[in-house]
């Protein structure tokens, strides 16, 4: 949903072509996916709990990708501004996010930013099961992993969307996903982006405030 929407003839899209670069891996370890697995490639490597030091020959996906940021970081010419790392999630519903805890308590209200707009954009994602955590078991974590670092002006998160269903208005019935939805709430995650350039004027409309994307 992210990509076909960022490809779009959408007035959105476009601005946001116009604006921003987006770096987009769909997925990391195709080699384990054929085998069905969902988390671990080829060799039984979960990748993402590999960031701190990548092998070539063993994770090569992910080297390549870690490499690609790390050089892209330091180019002066470039401001990396965000990572997010997508991930379906066994046991909670609906989406939302893993971000990380800073003692600059400005950092952190910051980081906070993107995640409470994706949740006015999207009514299947939840902000109060976002959390901000720097749990040791994650350490190796892309979001962990570059969110110690990147500079102060990056932000790292772990955009999780349920493998079964979504809750709207609390104790209503869950509903189930489906590939539209999953789809919807990728569009969702990439006009995001629009409002929260907007918020700190990166982008000047002339775009009126526009519905949730269907």
């Amino acid at each position: 949903g992210i990509i076909d929407f960022l490809v779009s003839h959408h007035p959105i899209a476009k601005v946001l072509r116009d604006h921003l670069v987006f770096k987009i891996a769909p997925m990391l370890n195709p080699d384990g996916v054929y085998l069905g697995n969902y988390r671990c490639s080829l060799m039984g490597f979960d990748l993402n709990r590999h960031w701190a030091n990548p092998s070539p020959w063993a994770h090569p996906t992910l080297h390549g990708v870690k490499e690609l940021i790390i050089d892209m970081y330091n180019n002066p010419k470039i401001n990396l501004e965000f990572y997010i790392d997508i991930h379906a999630h066994s046991t909670m519903m609906n989406g939302f996010m893993y971000g990380n805890i800073f003692e600059d308590e400005e950092r952190f209200q910051r980081q906070a930013v993107f995640p409470k707009l994706l949740c006015q954009n999207a009514e299947d994602f939840s902000y109060s099961s976002t959390s901000f955590n720097r749990d040791a078991v994650k350490a190796g974590t892309g979001r962990r992993f570059l969110g110690g670092l990147l500079n102060d002006t990056s932000y790292c998160y772990t955009l999780e969307v349920s493998f079964y269903s979504y809750i709207l208005g609390g104790a209503a019935p869950a509903v189930p996903y489906t590939e539209e939805a999953y789809m919807k709430l990728g569009r969702n995650v990439a006009r995001t982006f629009l409002d929260y350039y907007r918020l700190n004027s990166l982008v000047e409309g002339p775009l009126a405030p526009t519905p949730k994307t269907r």
